[in-house]
């Protein structure tokens, strides 16, 4: 078989973690998720590892890993966050690559990605060398194994990249077809121009090097790429795979087609994509005259045959080369919005680098043997801190480190990790640099700045005024936004603001304490906190806390030891102090004046105390980390809230009979009554879909109310509500068959009663009037009727009444579901996770 098939998909997201506490906090942007890593988890990662397929009724019929049929990448900071974050999407996908190795001759379809999206033209040799060598210590530790091939940030290249790669082994890329230059047989002397994307896409080229050395080069097929993402392809999997057929060439020899696609198309670009991708998958496996293989199998079956050179300093996003990145091309998502802040923010960087550099080389050299080399080794530790770092710094150290140098060569090595950190190349991608991911890349500068004024104290010189420099240069960033004018403004309400240091984590452990019961040992994202002694004292809504605690960074090893004493009067209403820890009489002191004060309920005392014996800086609940802030404003909120939805109730009750009237005869509900009860109705709904017991008549009752009244409903927290009493269902059954081997040798009436809750969570899924997620509970029963219905089957054939009564239940709610029982040779990954439907010819609820 001569023809081949390859779909790449790209699965990247920016970081997105704070550089502090190395967690990603609330983006309110993402609602009703708590990140954008979790929204796009849970519509697109998650479900490409449970596609499901359909017959021609719209029935499931089979659940499928996608991955494990695609070439993919993934990148290795999203990777890290779904380890923790999205365990069950993490394991598929790793289980995928060892699938695919069996399926593609041994060779695994992941590859590695350059380590957090740098533009590799754009940097440094040094720094690209050290964005390779991360990717690739990620990658083996995730996948167990050495890459093949990787994939460079916005495929964005020259020949000095392309010679490192081949410097650490890896053996071929993917590049758009507009980045071909030109083209030649092996053996030939004359080079064909094939510039402006007229490249033959179907057969690996060997891209010659300076060195003499040559790497392969995979030309994906642009126009079918682009028609995946911007023509609707995903709309049909009949289209999609005859669109592909097409890209064969009349050509005798192998041909391969492949595309290469933003991997988020499968499912958060176009909704259920990851439906149509499977569907288009099977279908081509079914063929006899086409093959799917991914980039490395091919590669080993028909090695390159012609040459070419590649356009440097060219990407697949720019049509300008690298100067989305660099310049204001015109190259944005943001029609009629200029980039000119782009220069001026690189240069800002370029020049915050080079001091970074020399203190690393200058401090470095006296604590390792090869700074440089240590580094470049560093990423194992971030990925094992608590295992590998003394056998790390045994390795690169020039001698055993006390304490003090162990603590500044952490420093500095994190200091190298920021640095790299802020050039992920989204921050120049879009039209305005106070986007997100502008303020991401801002931030990461901020702590990289943080760190080189702690490595000058640690080698007992004055700070240099890094941030002075670098706010000055991001004063010829232009914004967008009149409120900021410049980059220096953005920096200076956006970012420096939430640089934190060890007395603000002692504030926030202070603050939060008021309404959170803290262990004596707590880990509070990259700190832990020991409480050394603590004493909450109340006096109606007032509350005062005063103690000690020993701060410590897990990832620089740094600590303090403070002492606090915190003030909240109700409301929003904060107010900490935090000092280094004193003597005992000093601290004792200082609890007797708080206690004193307090126990008289004289505030304006309490305060001045705090003011006399904590010194200047004031902390409030403006600086607490966001997601804390959040949890402790939403406490404060519940009350008025409820104050609020009890009043618009009332105003709702009492005038309902007159807004029904009024609906009767066609007359607009005047805006004060109807928003009170879109109000009310809203959330009833959703204490009405939190609840695994749930009441249909009331749902019924509600919704008919809404459309009543024409209540603009929201449907997507509501979806998002729904899906979690969805999940927490399905969490116990999957939990209840996981421990007991003995469920199904029985049919009890508790039995009854809780597959009754299940057909009426179904029931009442079919009521709602927007899409319903039921992916974890088709994902379970899918799995149940795999594992135990051909025992069931056994047992009924000797007249087992208990096997015929769950046998007769399971179908019911199979059939509910719009599932076909499975054979039992399927494809499925480890464990169930969330997913979504998929409407093609009928869809599934």
């Amino acid at each position: 078989m001569d023809r081949y098939l390859c779909v790449h998909g790209h699965f990247y997201q920016p970081p997105r973690e704070n550089p502090w506490l190395e967690v990603v906090e609330r983006q309110d942007a993402a609602y009703p998720f708590h990140d954008w890593n979790a929204r796009i988890t849970a519509e697109c990662y998650a479900p490409n590892a449970r596609a499901r397929t359909l017959d021609a009724q719209g029935r499931i019929t089979r659940l499928v890993n996608n991955y494990a049929r695609l070439s993919f990448n993934i990148g290795p900071t999203l990777l890290a966050w779904m380890k923790d974050e999205a365990p069950d999407t993490y394991a598929a996908i790793l289980e995928a690559d060892q699938r695919s190795a069996q399926r593609f001759g041994g060779h695994g379809s992941a590859m590695a990605q350059v380590y957090n999206h740098v533009i590799m033209p754009l940097q440094t040799e040094r720094d690209r060398r050290t964005q390779i060598r991360w990717g690739l210590v990620d990658f083996r530790y995730r996948f167990g194994r050495d890459p093949e091939g990787i994939w460079l940030a916005e495929t964005a290249v020259d020949d000095t990249t392309l010679e490192l790669l081949v410097d650490e082994g890896l053996t071929f890329t993917v590049l758009s077809p507009y980045q071909a230059d030109a083209i030649r047989p092996e053996g030939t002397a004359r080079w064909q121009d094939v510039t402006g994307g007229r490249v033959d896409p179907t057969r690996p080229y060997r891209v010659p090097l300076p060195s003499g050395r040559s790497i392969a080069v995979f030309f994906y097929d642009g126009p079918i790429s682009q028609a995946v993402a911007f023509e609707g392809l995903l709309d049909s999997a009949e289209v999609f795979e005859q669109r592909l057929l097409d890209g064969f060439g009349d050509r005798d020899g192998p041909q391969l087609v492949n595309i290469a696609t933003d991997g988020e198309s499968y499912g958060h670009h176009h909704k259920h994509g990851e439906m149509a991708l499977a569907a288009t998958l099977q279908r081509i496996a079914t063929r006899d005259d086409v093959r799917l293989t991914n980039y490395a199998q091919y590669l080993e079956l028909h090695p390159p045959d012609h040459e070419a050179k590649v356009v440097q300093d060219s990407s697949w996003s720019c049509a300008h080369g690298v100067e989305r990145w660099r310049a204001d091309c015109g190259c944005a998502n943001g029609g009629g919005r200029h980039q000119r802040w782009r220069a001026p923010l690189r240069e800002a960087l370029d020049a915050l680098h080079d001091e970074l550099d020399a203190r690393f080389e200058a401090e470095g050299g006296e604590l390792f043997h090869d700074p440089w080399a240590a580094r470049d080794d560093y990423h194992r530790v971030v990925l094992h801190r608590d295992d590998h770092l003394d056998d790390f710094l045994a390795e690169h150290a020039r001698s055993r480190l006390d304490p003090t140098r162990r603590r500044m060569a952490l420093h500095l090595l994190e200091m190298q990790r920021y640095g790299q950190l802020m050039y992920t190349s989204c921050g120049w991608f879009f039209e305005e640099l106070s986007r997100p991911e502008g303020i991401q890349v801002l931030m990461y500068a901020a702590r990289a700045m943080q760190l080189a004024r702690r490595i000058d104290g640690f080698a007992g010189r004055d700070a240099a005024d890094l941030e002075g420099v670098f706010t000055a240069a991001l004063d010829r960033a232009a914004s967008n936004e009149p409120r900021f004018g410049t980059g220096k403004r953005i920096y200076e309400e956006l970012v420096r603001p939430a640089v934190a240091d060890l007395d603000q984590v002692g504030a926030h452990v202070a603050i939060s304490s008021l309404s959170w019961p803290y262990a004596e040992r707590e880990r509070i994202g990259a700190y832990e906190v020991v409480r050394d002694d603590y004493e909450l004292h109340e006096s109606g809504r007032a509350k005062l806390a005063y103690g000690r605690l020993t701060v410590r960074s897990v990832i620089t090893e740094a600590q303090a030891e403070v002492e606090f004493g915190v003030l909240h009067l109700g409301d929003h209403n904060f107010l900490c102090g935090v000092r280094p820890k004193g003597d005992d009489q000093a601290y004792a002191a200082l609890r007797e004046e708080l206690q004193r004060h307090f126990e008289t309920a004289d505030w304006p005392g309490v305060i001045r105390a705090i003011d006399d014996h904590l010194g200047e800086r004031r902390y409030s609940l403006r600086d607490l980390f966001r997601d804390e802030q959040r949890r402790i404003l939403d406490a404060v909120l519940t009350t008025t809230i409820e104050e609020a939805e009890a009043t618009y109730r009332m105003i709702y009750r009492s005038r309902a009979p007159l807004m029904r009237y009024l609906s009767e005869l066609h007359i607009t509900v005047p805006a004060p009554l109807r928003n009170a009860a879109e109000i009310v109705i809203n959330a009833q709904l959703r204490e009405a879909l939190s609840t695994t017991t749930l009441d249909p008549h009331q749902i019924a009752t509600l919704l008919d109310e809404a459309d009543r009244l024409d209540i603009e409903l929201d449907r997507e927290g509501l979806a998002h509500t729904f899906r979690g009493t969805i999940e927490r269902l399905a969490h116990r059954i999957a939990d209840e068959l996981a421990v007991r081997d003995d469920l199904f040798l029985t049919y009890e009436d508790e039995h009854e009663a809780a597959l009754e809750r299940i057909m009426t969570t179904i029931e009442v899924a079919e009521t709602l009037p927007f899409e319903t997620d039921l992916a974890l509970a088709q994902d379970i029963l899918w799995r149940t009727l795999r594992d135990h219905r051909p025992e069931l089957a056994d047992r009924i054939a000797t007249g087992d009444h208990a096997a015929m009564a769950w046998d007769d239940a399971l179908a019911r709610i199979a059939e509910t579901l719009s599932i076909v029982p499975p054979p039992t040779d399927t494809e499925l990954g480890p464990t169930p996770s969330g997913s979504r439907s998929h409407r093609q010819e009928k869809p599934p609820r």
